[in-house]
């Protein structure tokens, strides 16, 4: 087979470089590959993926490796590849665009520019061969190619058109004559919180878990929404959705039951069958609701599930300075899900003596649960197991675990998936929070250990020290494009968990500092809200703002998450202010779609319900904050500190002494302190209650 190599030979991304020997000529994007598309006068194709895409590896094979397919895309197209993690800027504004011409959207992501970069067709996989109505990928070639030739000023308006709608569609956002006349009150009730709840628990898996049919996600924030909707309100069927949620998904096969951690979804109802990749972020997410949950229930599965994901991403994706990687892919050896499943006999042969009880605990069989192969999972819990069974469950707890730990070593000598080597900052600053919140819950100081570790590979790592720009991508011991909204606003985040459960009062004031910096880099002067890029970015067409809650956060909710806590931390009004105008803003399509609006959910809520301030000093402060830490307790800020501080809003007109002090406050208003966490804990839940 002929050896070929093209633009992508340069690069670091992981799947750029698994493009880079596709006899088709891509490029990376640049303004030299849009400049060299108007000189040759073809029309740009935009091909979008990331490195643990099925999907994208199979259209890879199926046609970017085919010659006479390559031939086409070099002859009549410039050819650019993008790693959506990379550039989620790019990704955003095509991802848009091919939604509004096909109704749906996914990866590999492929879009057809004009040579100025405005979009014109597109559409998601494309098969060798038509297939159930989708035209083969030589046809869209062919297709396309005619119509530059022939109807190039169709085109052009086509691709104007489009450009207007996703202007007009990143216009959301404030409704100034509405903030102004509020005065300072809050524009929605109770009831309407209520209504959110309802709505969600319309799409609510009853028997299953989660929201909606299949494909199925984690959809982590609307769990946590429904966590915090218990605390205040007491509801019992959310509580109950939430914790069924859970147990399900960490019983199901997207759960590696053998080494740990969490696939990104789960493509059936049952979480059964995982799309097999493994990815940060949502490890990231799951523990840290996880150790929400923990926090609640005080149920051994959620601590030991909790603390093997997180075993997980320390042992398989973190490197050896704290920075944690992107993804495993879903595929090894060409064949997805390989590394992951188990035939009946290999099952038995690893496992030894115990191997009959495990493998029935496991649901594996001679024939195989999917597809003529096993995936390890719980049909019923390890506890009604041993019920049904008639042994104890301590004892098959620990012949299950004795078997994992030998399945575990035997997975370890297969050819592993290929690991997505690149860092990103805001991923990154979920884990962060993930580690900082399972140490709160927990009280292992491992977590809060690999959080600090983190904490400093972040801010060594991915900002220039020399111009005080910050990056998006660390690899290769470079930093690279520009830092995107949600970066800095998880990063900052991250920031200020890290401040309350370490005390480290240095972490909040890097905080401060970044929330500077985006306040100067990506406010805009018309809306409250931010938009995704910078100021300074230039190669895109257009300045997204972006407030759905997708698999990750929007940015500019965890953005209102910060102004609120950073302005009562530091008593700036003007934050606070800025805070309240965004929840605000979106308050109306967030009551109206919770679904998509999970995170602005929880801040609506806590608009409503109003944030805690609680402040412990004393000799044992820091003793006695992980028993404040290890109780549920959303929508607060929080530190402590063995004396006041000098200069801190928080701390002014309190004292300490050989006792430690224990204060709730709301705006700086304080009810007398007491003096143990008991006492703490009790006049919290009297004023919540009241």
């Amino acid at each position: 087979m002929t050896k070929f190599s093209n633009h992508l030979v340069h690069e670091t991304s992981p799947y750029l470089l698994q493009h880079a020997h596709n006899p088709v000529n891509w490029r990376p994007w640049s303004e030299s590959a849009l400049k060299l598309a108007s000189d040759e006068n073809k029309p740009v194709l935009v091909s979008i993926g990331y490195s643990a895409c099925h999907w994208c590896h199979v259209m890879e094979r199926e046609s970017f490796e085919d010659e006479s397919v390559a031939e086409l895309m070099n002859r009549d197209f410039i050819n650019i590849k993008i790693d959506r993690e990379e550039r989620p800027d790019l990704d955003h504004i095509y991802m848009d665009a091919v939604q509004a011409m096909t109704g749906s959207g996914g990866w590999p992501l492929n879009v057809f520019l004009t040579p100025e970069g405005k979009p014109f067709y597109g559409g998601t996989y494309f098969p060798p061969r038509p297939f159930h109505n989708r035209p083969s990928w030589k046809d869209v070639l062919h297709g396309i190619a005619q119509a530059w030739q022939e109807r190039k000023d169709e085109i052009s308006d086509q691709a104007d058109q489009m450009l207007q709608h996703l202007k007009n569609s990143n216009s959301i956002g404030l409704n100034n004559r509405m903030l102004e006349g509020l005065n300072g009150e809050t524009p929605f009730s109770r009831e309407q919180l209520k209504s959110m709840r309802d709505e969600l628990m319309k799409s609510a898996d009853k028997t299953w878990g989660g929201f909606g049919n299949a494909p199925k996600f984690p959809q982590t924030f609307l769990i946590r929404f429904l966590l915090n909707y218990d605390y205040y309100y007491k509801d019992d069927e959310a509580l109950k959705h939430a914790k069924l949620s859970l147990d399900k998904m960490i019983q199901g096969g997207i759960y590696d039951h053998i080494g740990g951690g969490f696939a990104r979804y789960s493509t059936d109802s049952e979480w059964l069958v995982p799309h097999f990749e493994k990815v940060t972020y949502d490890n990231a997410l799951l523990a840290y609701v996880l150790a929400d949950a923990y926090r609640i229930f005080r149920e051994e599965n959620y601590l030991l599930t909790l603390r093997d994901t997180l075993n997980f991403m320390v042992r398989d994706m973190m490197q050896e300075d704290g920075g944690f990687y992107s993804a495993l892919d879903a595929d090894s050896e060409g064949v997805e899900g390989k590394f992951y499943t188990w035939s009946g006999k290999e099952f038995a042969e690893v496992a030894g003596t115990d191997a009959e009880i495990i493998a029935e605990l496991f649901d594996i069989t001679e024939e195989g649960n999917w597809e003529h192969t096993n995936i390890p999972w719980l049909k019923e819990t390890v506890r009604d197991f041993a019920a049904k069974k008639g042994i104890s469950f301590e004892l098959l707890a620990q012949k299950k675990n004795a078997v994992t730990e030998k399945l575990l070593t035997y997975r370890n000598s297969r050819i592993s998936p290929a690991l997505d080597d690149k860092c990103l900052l805001g991923w990154n600053a979920l884990m962060n929070s993930a580690l900082s919140n399972a140490f709160a819950a927990t009280g292992d100081s491992r977590w809060l250990k690999y959080a600090e570790r983190n904490a400093l590979f972040m801010l060594n790592h991915f900002r220039d020290k020399a111009t005080g720009e910050w990056y998006h991508t660390f690899k290769n011991g470079k930093a690279s494009y520009p830092a995107f909204l949600d970066d800095l606003a998880c990063l900052i985040q991250a920031l200020i968990l890290l401040s309350e459960v370490s005390g480290n009062r240095s972490w909040l004031e890097h905080a401060k500092e970044i929330t500077g910096f985006v306040m100067n880099e990506f406010a805009d002067d018309e809306s409250p809200l931010f938009f995704y890029t910078g100021k300074n970015q230039s190669d895109v067409i257009i300045r997204k703002k972006e407030w759905y809650d997708g698999a990750t956060p929007s940015g500019n909710a965890v953005m209102a998450d910060n102004l609120r806590r950073l302005g009562i931390m530091t008593d700036n009004r003007k934050w606070r202010e800025r805070s309240e105008q965004m929840v605000i803003s979106l308050h109306e399509m967030t009551i109206r779609y919770p679904n998509s609006f999970g995170l602005w959910a929880c801040l609506l809520l806590e608009q409503l319900a109003g944030t805690m301030e609680i402040v412990i000093l004393g000799r044992n402060a820091e003793k006695d904050s992980k028993i404040v830490l290890k109780t549920f307790l959303p929508n607060k800020v929080f530190q402590f500190s063995t004396f006041p501080e000098m200069g801190n809003p928080m701390h002014a007109g309190k004292t300490a002494s050989d006792e430690t002090f224990f204060y709730l406050c709301r705006d700086y208003s304080c009810k007398k302190p007491v003096k143990n966490p008991a006492e703490l804990l009790q006049m919290i839940e009297k004023e919540k209650l009241t």
